[in-house]
């Protein structure tokens, strides 16, 4: 029992009823409030247009900035990169997703999934090139893993490399096509990974390469405020040291998506705080029958029942964080995160949307464009099957993937 006097007690944060925020350090509370402060500056006024109009216009200008706080592969070491935690990558992340989930993918695919390759994959030469212009945000990577035919079964890739000539040092040509790529359309460089006679392979390739082109993709109505596209390579040449040189098959792109899965189970709590924060204002506010919502039982139910589930939720987040600083992390374990989180998320989003009524559905609030990104989400780098099924691996010790 505390002996602090009841005068003194310090009012809970109905953001953080379980005080969580005494487990971080000085230096991660002011990670999270400069990526908290530029999103407010630079994202919050203007991400219900973006997401409208299905655009984020300014993307370079916009990376350019989050390259000046440190953000871009802030996780990494040497080459103009931060350097900094797992826990403060994470909540990064975390307050990115409280703006917008396209906002978050812009920064995990590059630092995560295209910058991370190079950096752990790549060689000397490739590193020196692409890395520091990507960490200030002057240059931007895709992903290209995905195929039109082959989302969960990357193994079965139709996206071809072949050796031409005979010597030791002869080119490659790249066929093939990848799709649902963030940032594709804008990328000066992709990452792209390819069947060849030696397994499964990397390949940095400049976007400017003859044959390479990255169509937009339309009509989307998740993940509006965010750059995607397919990637097709027609007879795409590059040079015989353009391939990543010593990792073969999918641990390459594995240990990428594994990185990138990391930021996702934090991130997908920013959007679940944003709608919980947004409903609790919104039930404080709306009267109906002489009081306001926030008074009814039915109410105060869903509200605890959210709030239960962001913290569980921060809380893993959190926890995974610190191992992954001290220790590492398993793959079981991300995917027991990424499965947990954005389904709690996901719960969040939409019993807010029922707490709200119709102005649930309205851009004027952001409950709806998160809900809807986060179906997105949801599926994305490893579907809920997908990642059910490695938990169930780890338990079981029998693989189970058909």
């Amino acid at each position: 029992m505390s002996t602090r006097p009841p005068s003194t007690r310090v009012k809970p944060n109905p953001l953080d009823l379980a005080g969580i925020d005494d487990l971080l350090s000085a230096e991660e509370k002011a990670v999270r409030a400069a990526v908290r402060q530029v999103c407010a500056s630079s994202v919050d006024p203007y991400i219900a247009g973006w997401f409208e109009s299905g655009d984020l216009p300014g993307i370079r200008d916009l990376a350019r900035e989050l390259g000046k706080l440190g953000l871009l592969g802030m996780h990494l070491e040497g080459y103009g990169c931060a350097g900094m935690s797992a826990v403060d990558y994470g909540l990064a992340c975390l307050e990115l997703e409280a703006s917008d989930s396209g906002i978050r993918s812009l920064v995990s695919v590059q630092g995560s999934l295209a910058m991370f390759a190079i950096w752990e994959h790549g060689t000397e030469a490739q590193k020196q090139e692409w890395l520091p212009a990507m960490a200030a945000g002057e240059a931007i990577g895709c992903f290209g893993l995905t195929e039109p035919d082959h989302g969960s079964d990357p193994a079965d890739m139709h996206t071809r490399a072949r050796r031409v000539g005979d010597s030791g040092a002869a080119d490659w040509i790249l066929d093939g096509s990848k799709m649902w790529i963030t940032n594709g359309s804008v990328a000066d460089v992709a990452v792209v990974w390819a069947q060849t006679d030696d397994g499964i392979r990397g390949f940095v390739v400049p976007t400017g390469t003859p044959g390479f082109s990255a169509p937009l993709i339309k009509h989307k109505m998740s993940l509006r405020a965010s750059i995607t596209s397919e990637l097709v390579l027609d007879g795409v040449r590059l040079p015989h040291d353009a391939v990543f040189p010593q990792v073969r098959g999918l641990k390459g792109p594995l240990s990428c998506l594994n990185e990138a899965r990391y930021g996702i189970l934090w991130g997908a709590m920013g959007a679940a705080r944003s709608s919980f924060q947004a409903a609790l204002e919104y039930a404080g506010q709306r009267e109906q029958f002489g009081r306001p919502i926030s008074g009814f039982q039915l109410t105060q139910n869903k509200l605890a029942g959210m709030a239960v589930d962001l913290t569980t939720g921060t809380l893993l987040a959190l926890h995974l964080g610190r191992r992954k600083d001290l220790v590492g992390l398993r793959p079981e374990q991300v995917s027991m995160g990424k499965l947990n989180n954005v389904n709690k998320a996901l719960e969040i989003c939409r019993t807010a949307r029922t707490i709200m009524g119709a102005n649930g559905i309205s851009l004027e609030y952001p409950v709806i464009r998160h809900m809807a990104n986060l179906e997105s989400v949801l599926t994305y780098e490893g579907t809920p099957e997908m990642h059910i099924l490695m938990i169930g691996q780890a338990l079981t010790g029998q693989a189970a993937f058909r």
